[in-house]
């Protein structure tokens, strides 16, 4: 489960992507805080803030965000706040330079970060929704998929004791546009689990003064 990341750069976006995201967010995000995202559009790639959980189109209002914001792969096709995202095969990457986990080897949880061993910035698997407000204004959100890690040799130290180790997924670089433009058999096809060889990971336990928003 991955409630916590920093966000993709901008300079990343429009190196990599050619891109901009000209919209306010911010380093550190959470379920209900707003990144950017990639899309496929019929007009071509394009960048859009979304919020950190999918908001299904049935929904009343955003509350459901704060605990739609990773999606296990297993049940994405069945489960009625994902169905329709991974059906209409609205895929998306994440972009991001890192992402923070709970370690329990302390005996206690400590929040780690998980990122790339040279610091570069990655994007990982996604699903985006469209939701219209009372106000008729159209929302984006979006959740990240998971998958089992069991045995990962770096996400299997994650976690408490006893549950399930699971992974978000690390697309790689030259799979972006595959992912963007994929069918459900190709989305499935790169549900896997990343090198741990290229990543590094260290205790980052969050500030006193961090706060998530109310809520």
């Amino acid at each position: 489960m991955c409630t916590n990341y920093r966000a993709g750069s901008r300079d990343f976006i429009r190196e990599r992507f050619g891109l901009a995201a000209d919209f306010e967010y911010v380093d550190e995000t959470y379920p209900a805080y707003v990144a950017p995202i990639i899309r496929k559009t019929a007009l071509g790639n394009d960048c859009q803030p979304a919020c950190f959980g999918l908001i299904p189109h049935w929904a009343r209002d955003t509350k459901i965000s704060r605990s739609t914001y990773n999606a296990r792969s297993e049940t994405v096709a069945e489960k009625p706040s994902f169905r329709h995202a991974w059906r209409q095969r609205q895929f998306c990457l994440v972009p991001m330079r890192g992402f923070y986990e709970p370690n329990y080897e302390s005996g206690r949880a400590v929040r780690w970060r998980i990122e790339r061993s040279g610091g570069e910035e990655f994007c990982v698997a996604g699903i985006w929704e469209s939701w219209r407000a009372p106000t008729a204004q159209q929302v984006l959100s979006f959740s990240m998929l998971t998958i089992n890690a069991d045995g990962h040799p770096l996400m299997q130290r994650f976690h408490a004791p006893g549950d399930e180790k699971r992974s978000i997924v690390v697309v790689a670089a030259e799979h972006y546009e595959t992912w963007l433009g994929a069918d459900a058999e190709q989305a499935r096809q790169l549900l896997n689990n990343f090198d741990a060889g290229a990543f590094a990971t260290v205790a980052d336990p969050r500030p006193r003064a961090a706060r998530r928003p109310a809520g």
